[in-house]
């Protein structure tokens, strides 16, 4: 059967067909999204709760460890984290890539349910939890600066309408504010003023919260008019605050004024002043553009910009807008660079035909399958729902090497009968009939060589799915064309006679390949008669696989320059927000002196990405100026800054640059990879925590080593003694709430303007000059009887922390005690019947009471935070590569490190985040190998229908390995997952010479009666030209993968360079391997079947 015949007897339906292949795909190729990787949903959860006042080592066992043990039980958890701080204890439950969001909050919700008779009774709120996707990156950054407004007020312009209107957006998944927080009025009090008075915190915060009310009034009637009730209930400035009422002592009255120092907008007043936002050195507040999942981000990036100049003209014109950061700049770049490097290989290809068959009417013919099979690819990806990314483009590259070898191969055998006398009918109907099999058996192959990519599972599978997916369509499309339009347009457009060159340069070539192959003949001749020595070559060539296997370098994925650095400062626990406010400063300026940067955002106080929140820390995004303008990468402006970082005391930076593929679970960190520690006792993982950390700033295969567990921070305790407080009429309450009110910057009362859509918020604390020294403990005062009024929940004071405890009775204590017993017995006889219940205004003097009465302080140090991996209580060690080193080296050498200074058996070690999926990815490669070569032998045994042929085709791959490793370490290449894709793809291209040698050997033995020497030998002759041209066209598809250069071609230059180093040395070798391995085989199973045969005597000695 002869499944061409029918399209080339039917020219004009072929073409047609053919024509709405490739206008189907056009149509589809204007529709598909845009993006830097295929569409990767990385599905997290976070589970935080709070319990006021309690410390790091509270919260760790009593909150997260409950929590823990539930959460832990949820089905396909890839990894679980926590981190437990004063007061709250937050969980990170990271899920398989394929686990569907909404049906892991159910579960996340039913376990905090179960967890709850676990948790403390004092939990007043129950654990509240939020979906994340960890994948998801900002696509676009604003700065907005002002030379008149203050911060608050730029970042209630940006809060009010630019983050609204930004969200509203199609594709838009979120935005994002920081660098400052809403504009507020502030009450700055004087404790000393409030004590000669005699009044306490909670009388102001009483005053304060009644002083705002917004209550319906209802409205007056009469026979012929409406009057709507309104009044002055709203203060929303400074002044009416600073003549607020709060006492009347003996006929004066006491105003807020009196006692505190009152600002709002107009004097940069905001809700939280330990934030701040820089951008290239100005005071800025930062907006961060989020996609939506599978949202094209050029189309998202540009309806942005294109809101912008109507966000400009929405908002106060002394603010000023500039675009920081756009992800589409370089996506476009990059898909700009693969595009020409897609037209570059399929020109290149044209021109191998060209070469070879000296012939324009035989280069046009693959000048129609290839955009035909690449245009007809991307209806199939439009149907699958997959992007122009990437991975995509990249696949479509690497086909036109592959697309165009069934063409070839049905071109050179119809070249080959017409040469032979036949006409241009007889040859396509004959050579498409000889060769159909064979270009079947060539694609699906290959195909198969992608299941085990197919199958996978994890980001490895989901990244990779969309690669094979859309090599292996175009690859049959291709096959379809090669079956169907090829034939039919050879048989028109081919010459009537033998095709010779008519140029010097196709004279020239013709005579030089014909005199190659010669002697391919003569040396194919040799090797035949030394099949041994062959045969030890391919052992050895196996060996060496192993070998250059063992000792490459290896990476996960190939490091990208994406024009953007993200990085973060970090001081010692205790530094104050001032001081991480004047060193982000500092590191700053340093980094926008170098001469790649084009700008830079930095936060500190809260906000920006990673650990970089809380005062001791501060977030830097810098954005490079463009691959063009800059003659240095990401890595070497990171390389070359950190020796002018490191002089800035008392602050450790570490650099980064943004990747676009990352996960892998494991907490945030200042350095892109994680080696997690893990034990049983907390104060012998910090010990051995930081020896390593020490032992390992010392080895050259790692940089920026950092740790997550830092030393204590300070703390102010105040030790309470609960008899002389109670004599006092004092609780612990009201005293939690005189702290809160005095130094947690509380909330007292909401400011509702009916004419914005923000509400604003009057902000409570002691005077800045309160708050600089726990000596200001002394000074405090609480009322004996306030305790009505509703406190805030426990603060953070200070640079650190304090916590209430009771007194413990000791020898070296009583004559304090003695003191301040006393003390605390004449102020609670003198003073019962005076004191306030925390009313709006207080009308009599009533009874302050110094804390020095009740209590006495200290300052000591305390766990910033307590860290768990899974159950175990953990601490990750992060850390940067330097330029040049591989992943794999580096995870080498930190266990030798480990080793080397002797971290005992209860410190357990193991790599989570990136390091992790490149573990993960490591072990299973020689799984996928193997896998892929087992498809490979069943699809040919099936084919076939042999268990001895599909061997000798698989014994040409061990050679591709070798020239693929070799490239690879010849070019300073790490050995990463796309040059294991490369391998993987070296077996497909490889095994189809080995295909078109046994096929026609086969055949020859079937049909001209040869024996296998002289069938192999024939074959090889006769199939030369097409194999010489279907890999010179594989290596010019993949060639210009590999000398690429600009903008994305950091991910895709591994795969040219292993694909390329690969067919050079194969073709070399199995032009002469695979002739004596198929005699072998077939010498081997000839003897078998000899054996199991009955011989015709036994048979008639039975009968």
């Amino acid at each position: 059967m002869n499944i061409s015949a029918p399209f080339i007897a039917r020219p004009v339906a072929t073409t047609l067909l053919t024509l709405g292949v490739a206008l189907a795909g056009a149509a589809a190729f204007t529709l598909l999204p845009v993006a830097p990787l295929p569409q990767i949903e990385a599905p997290a959860i976070f589970v935080s709760a709070s319990l006021p006042g309690a410390s790091p080592e509270v919260m760790a066992s009593s909150v997260a460890t409950p929590l823990e043990r539930h959460l832990g039980a949820i089905a396909d958890v890839d990894d679980m984290t926590s981190s437990s701080s004063v007061g709250s204890a937050n969980i990170q439950l990271t899920f398989g890539i394929d686990r569907n969001i909404e049906g892991a909050a159910r579960d996340v919700q039913a376990a905090i349910v179960a967890a709850h008779a676990d948790l403390p009774s004092s939990l007043t709120r129950n654990p509240s939890y939020h979906k994340l996707n960890t994948a998801m990156f900002p696509v676009l950054s604003i700065a907005m600066t002002s030379d008149v407004l203050t911060q608050g007020q730029i970042f209630d312009a940006a809060d009010a309408v630019i983050s609204q209107r930004l969200s509203q957006i199609k594709g838009v998944g979120g935005v994002n504010v920081n660098g400052s927080a809403l504009p507020a009025v502030r009450v700055e009090i004087n404790p000393l003023a409030l004590s000669k008075y005699g009044i306490g915190l909670q009388d102001v915060r009483a005053a304060i919260s009644n002083a705002n009310a917004n209550a319906p009034k209802g409205a007056i009637e009469s026979d012929r008019l409406h009057y709507q009730i309104y009044t002055n209930d709203n203060a929303r400035d400074a002044p009416p605050y600073r003549n607020l009422i709060i006492a009347n002592r003996s006929g004066s009255v006491v105003r807020l004024g009196d006692v505190a120092a009152v600002t709002d907008m107009e004097d940069g007043a905001t809700e939280n002043i330990r934030t701040y936002g820089l951008y290239n050195g100005k005071a800025a507040v930062s907006v961060y553009v989020f996609q939506q999942p599978g949202a094209n981000i050029i189309a998202v990036v540009d309806a942005v910009k294109a809101e912008l100049p109507l966000l400009k003209a929405a908002i106060d014109p002394k603010i000023d807008l500039v675009v920081t950061f756009d992800r589409s700049l370089t996506i476009r770049a990059s898909l700009r660079q693969i595009e020409q490097t897609l037209l570059l290989a399929v020109a290149m290809v044209i021109l191998v035909v060209y070469m070879f068959l000296h012939s324009y009417r035989a280069a046009f013919i693959p000048a129609v399958v290839v955009p035909v099979s690449l245009t007809g690819t991307f209806g199939a990806m439009y149907l699958l729902d997959y992007s122009l990314d990437n991975f995509s483009l990249m696949a479509l590259t690497i086909a036109t090497g592959f697309v165009v070898d069934d063409a070839i191969v049905v071109m050179e055998n119809t070249t080959r009968h017409i040469e032979a006398g036949m006409t241009r009918m007889q040859a396509a109907l004959r050579g498409a009939r000889e060769v159909g099999f064979t270009v079947l058996s060539m694609s699906l192959s290959l195909i198969a060589v992608f299941i085990p990519f197919e199958l996978a599972g994890g980001l490895v599978g989901k990244l990779f799915r969309e690669f094979t997916t859309t090599l292996s369509v175009a690859i049959l499309i291709s096959l379809a064309i090669s079956l169907t339009a090829t034939p039919m347009m050879c048989a028109r457009l081919l010459g009537r006679g033998r095709e010779r060159p008519s140029t010097p340069f196709g004279q020239a070539f013709e005579r030089r390949f014909q005199s190659l192959r010669r002697g391919y003949e003569s040396t194919l001749d040799w090797a035949l008669h030394h099949p041994r020595l062959m045969l030890l070559s391919l052992l050895a060539t196996i060996g060496l696989n192993v070998y250059l296997y063992v000792v490459i370098p290896k990476g996960f994925f190939p490091q990208q320059d994406t024009g953007q650095i993200w990085g973060g400062v970090r001081g010692d626990a205790f530094s104050s927000f001032q001081l991480m406010k004047g060193k982000l400063q500092q590191v700053a300026r340093i980094i926008q002196q170098d001469p790649a940067v084009q700008s830079v955002v930095g936060t500190v106080g809260g906000g920006g990405f990673g650990p970089h929140g809380g005062a001791a820390s501060a977030s830097v995004g810098v954005t490079l100026k463009p691959r063009a303008q800059r003659s240095a990468s990401a890595d070497q402006v990171i390389e070359r800054l950190r020796p002018e970082l490191a002089s800035v005391t008392g602050v450790a930076t570490y650099l980064q640059a943004a990747q676009d593929i990352g996960g892998g679970g494991g907490r945030s960190a200042n350095s892109e990879y994680q080696y997690t520690l893990l034990g049983d006792d907390l104060n012998e993982l910090r010990s051995w925590s930081q020896k390593l950390r020490l032992a390992l700033q010392d080895v050259p295969e790692v940089t920026d080593v950092d740790t997550d567990l830092q030393p204590g921070g300070l703390e102010a305790d105040l030790i309470v003694d609960r008899d002389s407080a109670a004599r006092l009429g004092l609780t612990e309450s009201q005293i939690d709430n005189a702290l809160g009110d005095g130094f947690a910057q509380a909330q007292v009362s909401t400011i509702y303007n009916p004419f914005s859509p923000q509400q604003y918020h009057v902000v409570m604390e002691v005077a800045p000059e309160f708050w600089q020294s726990p000596q200001v403990l002394k000074e405090l005062y609480v009322s004996t009887s306030g305790g009505a009024v509703s406190g805030t929940q426990a603060t953070q004071a200070l640079a650190g922390t304090t916590r209430f405890k009771t007194a413990a009775p000791s020898s070296a204590a009583v004559a304090q005690d003695a003191a301040r017993n006393l003390a605390a017995n004449s102020l609670a006889n003198a003073g019962r019947g005076n004191t306030s219940t925390g009313s709006a205004v207080s009308v009599s003097r009533e009874t302050v009471v110094p804390f020095s009465a009740f209590s006495h302080f200290s300052t000591s140090t305390t766990p910033v935070s307590v860290n768990h991996t899974g159950t175990s209580v953990s601490t990750s060690i992060a850390f940067n590569l330097p330029e040049g080193e591989s992943l794999g080296t580096a995870l080498a050498a930190i266990d030798r490190t480990m080793n080397r200074i002797h971290v005992p058996v209860s410190i357990r070690g193991g790599s989570y985040g990136t390091a992790r999926l490149f573990q993960q990815n490591a072990s299973s490669q020689p799984l996928m190998l193997a896998a892929a070569l087992l498809a490979i032998y069943v699809v040919l045994g099936m084919l076939y229908e042999s268990y001895s042929q599909p061997l000798t085709i698989i014994s040409t791959l061990p050679s591709a390995g070798v020239g693929a490793l070799l490239a690879l370490m010849v070019t300073d290449t790490e050995f990463s997952l796309i040059a294991f894709l490369g391998i993987l793809l070296l077996i497909g291209i490889v095994k189809k010479n080995a295909i078109m040698m046994v096929d026609f050997a086969l055949d020859a033995e079937r049909t001209l009666g040869l024996d296998p020497r002289a069938a192999i030998a024939r074959a090889c002759s006769l199939r030369f030209r097409p194999i010489m041209m279907t890999t010179c066209a594989a290596i010019a598809g993949a060639l210009p993968l590999a000398l690429a250069s600009g903008d994305g071609t950091e991910m895709r230059r591994p795969l040219g360079i292993s694909i390329v180093g690969g067919l050079v040395v194969s073709q070399l070798l199995t032009l002469y391997t695979t002739p004596v391995v198929y005699l072998y085989v077939h010498r081997f199973w000839s003897r078998g079947k000899r054996r199991t045969e009955i011989p015709p005597a036994a048979l008639e000695a039975r009968g």
